[in-house]
């Protein structure tokens, strides 16, 4: 498999610690992966990504507060951000949006505080939004209906009604591991249905690892398990999945 395009990635997450330069030196370019775009999800993990991003040629980063991140924060964080976000391959406002599963991490008020905070710093930016939606799909749509920004809303779990609403907003849908699950309902749902040029393709490793591999650690070398999923549900060849992901990836993040 080539052009393997992995839109949401943590490689600099601790369990990469005992290999991260064999897989990211040479394990992934020699599996066919094409490209990567690494997640931020606090003001430390700011800082690693861009340092992915000069390490290897292969990588783009994102800046941004996740939600379970944003209870304690300083008071010139979103300067902090935005001043990551202006370096060179960094290409998106991410890892950002609304969790309302670990509500104990931060609550309600100060998640939607910060993702609003964030999506307009995008717009002002013209860079798109990574999205992460837990339990929070109405919300979530508000926020998005509100700044109307580019973007995925990646590792998407809602059902295919919800996805026509992202979808009509102009924005696309991140599908990973979750696909090839036996009761990923929705998923395989979306999967089916999604418009192909609005599809990317994402591990959220070292989480969401596809089947055989679930509950292992992932990378970006699994992903044509899930082209491989969603080709058969639509009846196309893996590769031509992998081929039309890499492109939109790179069409929404502005990659040459």
């Amino acid at each position: 498999m080539r052009n393997i395009f992995d839109s949401h990635a943590h490689y600099d997450d601790s369990q990469f610690n005992p290999d991260r330069e064999k897989l990211l030196g040479r394990g992934l370019p020699q599996a066919g992966v094409a490209g990567v775009v690494n997640m931020a999800a606090d003001l430390a993990s700011c800082q690693t990504t861009w340092e992915l991003t000069q390490r290897y040629d292969y990588f783009w980063g994102a800046a941004g507060i996740h939600p379970e991140e944003a209870r304690d924060l300083p008071e010139d964080w979103l300067s902090q951000v935005k001043g990551w976000l202006k370096k060179p391959k960094m290409v998106a406002v991410g890892e950002i949006g609304l969790d309302y599963h670990w509500l104990d991490a931060c609550p309600k008020e100060r998640q939607q505080e910060v993702f609003d905070q964030q999506l307009e710093l995008a717009n002002k930016l013209s860079l798109p939004v990574v999205v992460h939606d837990r339990e929070a799909h109405a919300d979530t749509l508000a926020f998005l209906r509100k700044h109307r920004p580019q973007g995925v809303l990646h590792c998407f779990s809602g059902s295919w009604e919800t996805a026509k609403e992202v979808l009509g907003l102009g924005l696309y849908i991140g599908l990973g591991g979750v696909v090839t699950f036996k009761n990923a309902r929705h998923p395989v749902e979306v999967a089916q249905n999604v418009p192909l040029d609005r599809l990317l393709l994402e591990t959220d490793c070292p989480y969401m690892a596809p089947v055989p591999h679930r509950g292992k650690r992932n990378d970006s070398s699994l992903i044509p398990l899930v082209a491989e999923k969603i080709g058969e549900l639509r009846g196309m060849d893996p590769q031509e999945i992998l081929d039309i992901t890499q492109e939109n990836a790179k069409r929404l993040f502005h990659i040459g």
